[in-house]
């Protein structure tokens, strides 16, 4: 189970509305520590993969100006009730996470 995803995929009309909240610091390497005075080093998503039954059907290239704990929205066509999503995301330094979910 991934640690810093909570997602949720749901049919609602004739479309799969999906909605995930992300934790991550999401760091742009231009603030400074307030006790050191030294610069924090960037760190933030790179990558965002979503896939419905292993076919992508969203991937975002994402940068500095993403906030920190992300929210993502989004709706795709050609899903029913049960069908496996999966939501994956990876960073600048190189760590990731994913997370499964059956559409509701």
């Amino acid at each position: 189970m991934a640690k810093s995803i909570k997602i949720r995929a749901r049919m609602k009309g004739g479309t799969c509305e999906v909605k995930a909240l992300i934790k991550h610091v999401m760091e742009t390497g231009l603030r400074k520590d307030k006790k050191t005075g030294k610069v924090i080093p960037a760190h933030f998503i790179q990558e965002v993969n979503c896939e419905h039954n292993g076919k992508t059907v969203m991937s975002a290239n994402w940068g500095t100006a993403v906030s920190a704990n992300p929210y993502l929205s989004f709706s795709f066509s050609g899903a029913k009730k049960g069908d496996k999503f999966k939501l994956s995301w990876k960073d600048n330094m190189g760590n990731s996470d994913a997370a499964d979910s059956v559409i509701k």
